[in-house]
């Protein structure tokens, strides 16, 4: 590791020579990891007008530049900006309006919070998101029949943490005109005797939505600006919103432009025919905050729901194969479509019959086109013969968590062979060159640095399993800072204006409590971004 010069004194660093210019920001005495093609490490960095201006060694920059404004960063580590490659921001901020259900241990947990959220925050729907029956004792889908009993009269729908199933209550699922006859083609309507339980996965759910009351605008906001200080504590920056409809990018770029919102968006926009008619006629949406130039599109379901579209049963459901959300021939016809324009296609596929029908649309639709980086989100389960496809400019959109969080029940699903082809950070990256890691959150935590240990340790934070889940797929530290940073800003067409820290780029960087590249692994979850900088402007 490169040591740094000995601290100089502040009163040394003021009497600059009359040549020195005059910038917003000096940082020095820090340890910068600035992540450019060498991976070069720096102790000083200068900022004007929002960019960097300078990265280098102290007495360099203090004889190029002067500042009143000076931070000594006591020799703690600064790494760029953090970028989450695939998450649900307005989903963030929404949920902190609706019951939290993560990390509940029973069902029983279940209905005590949303019984405890009715009697705080009376609502006349109510909703709430992050149940997952695999956490339970009992690892089996809840039925309604106690929500029932709770609310007779009041309808409820309850998201299960993946996003990919619905707990409803009969009240729900009356208003949404969900009966023992009705069926929908990819996803599931859980029944038992022939009656609905009040699961409903991956398609189905679409007629609960229709019936749940609009937020107004000020929820909305409300829900954006949450979202954005929980994004800031953690060091985030940017975030690539996987999902989201004309009048949610609207709003972002109006609070952007009012100052309401720094944080910066790449927004990934809703497969709908009317956001596809108009963003793809209208093209690419560039501000110096808010990038709109890809959609995003649901290839089949979750693993976690059996909603992944697997080319053989579950190991666990026999005749099950889970279920493509959107059809095989919409999958390719979409990709044309998305082709013909300059919008980048991103896709969600889980199951390795959907990342398979993913690639090849893919692999079909670009033929003979250049440097579009499509991305594969999640990229979850992919057959052995199928990994070379990303060898041909497909990045791969991955989060490390996932992998730590659905360890203990993988296998199940899949089986011993499958589940080799699952989570496969490490011959991903090998293939394509760099992956681009997010977390998914609400899905998951939104912390960064446990996707950092996620994909580094492969275990959760009981240590589990102890030597690491299919270490063999591990991410190297700078892999993963990269995977943070240069390689996910490059998966956004940013590369030229972020995910590094080098002259000309946007001023955004953080302090961090520790050295993210040295302190012993099992520390790294617990790191701090304790500055966050946005234009070279703290904004924590």
């Amino acid at each position: 590791m490169k040591k740094l010069l000995p601290c100089i004194s502040l009163i040394f660093l003021l009497v600059a020579c009359d040549s020195a210019e005059n910038v917003d920001l000096i940082v020095h005495n820090a340890n910068i990891y600035t992540v450019d093609d060498e991976f070069a490490i720096a102790n000083s960095l200068a900022v004007k007008d929002g960019k960097f201006i300078a990265v280098g060694e102290k007495e360099a920059i203090n004889k190029r530049f002067t500042s009143e404004n000076q931070i000594d960063a006591d020799g703690k580590t600064i790494v760029p900006g953090l970028i989450d490659a695939h998450c649900h921001f307005y989903g963030l901020g929404m949920n902190q309006q609706v019951v939290d259900l993560v990390g509940t241990e029973s069902f029983e947990e279940v209905l005590e919070r949303v019984v405890e959220f009715q009697k705080k925050q009376p609502s006349n729907f109510i909703l709430g998101r992050g149940w997952d029956q695999n956490d339970w004792e009992v690892k089996e889908f809840p039925t309604k029949n106690r929500l029932d009993e709770l609310f007779p009269n009041i309808p409820v729908a309850l998201r299960r943490v993946d996003g990919h199933a619905y707990l409803a209550n009969q009240k729900a699922l009356d208003l949404a005109g969900i009966t023992s006859e009705t069926s929908i083609d990819g996803g599931e309507i859980h029944k038992i005797n022939g009656k609905p339980t009040g699961i409903l996965v991956d398609n189905p759910m679409r007629m609960v939505d229709a019936v749940i009351p609009k937020p107004n605008r000020a929820t909305q906001i409300r829900a954006l600006k949450d979202a954005e200080k929980l994004c800031f504590q953690y060091g985030l920056t940017t975030v690539n919103d996987a999902g989201l409809q004309k009048s949610t990018i609207e709003l972002i770029d109006s609070l952007q432009q009012t100052g309401d919102l720094s944080i910066r968006v790449y927004a990934m926009v809703s497969n709908t025919k009317q956001n596809l008619d108009y963003f793809l006629d209208k093209g690419i949406v560039k501000t110096d905050k808010l990038n709109v130039r890809s959609v995003k599109v649901y290839g089949d379901g979750a693993l976690g729901s059996r909603g992944a579209a697997l080319r053989a049963p579950y190991s666990d459901k026999d005749g099950h194969y889970g279920a493509m959300v959107t059809p095989v021939d919409q999958i390719e016809a979409l990709a044309e479509r998305i082709a013909a324009s300059d919008y980048q296609m991103n896709t969600h596929a889980i199951g390795d019959s959907a990342n398979i029908v993913v690639l090849r649309a893919y692999k079909k639709a670009l033929e003979g086109k250049k440097d579009r980086r499509w991305k594969v989100e999640h990229a979850q389960v992919i057959s052995e013969q199928d990994f070379d496809y990303f060898k041909n400019g497909i990045i791969p959109s991955i989060q490390p968590t996932h992998a730590t969080s659905d360890m203990y029940w993988a296998e199940d699903r899949l089986g011993a062979d499958r589940v080799k082809g699952a989570y496969a950070f490490k011959k991903l990256l090998n293939k394509a060159g760099m992956v681009a890691l997010g977390t998914d959150f609400p899905v998951e935590r939104v912390s960064p640095f446990l996707t950092f240990y996620a994909a580094v340790a492969r275990q959760d934070l009981e240590k589990f399993p102890e030597d690491g889940f299919q270490m063999q797929d591990a991410l190297s530290r700078e892999e993963t800072l990269k995977g943070m940073t240069i390689w996910a800003a490059y998966s956004n067409f940013e590369e030229n204006e972020k995910g590094s820290i080098e002259a000309g780029k946007l001023a955004d960087f953080i302090i961090l409590s520790d050295d993210i590249m040295t302190v012993p692994v099992d520390d790294i979850p617990n790191l701090q971004a304790e500055q966050v900088f946005m234009n070279g402007k703290q904004v924590k």
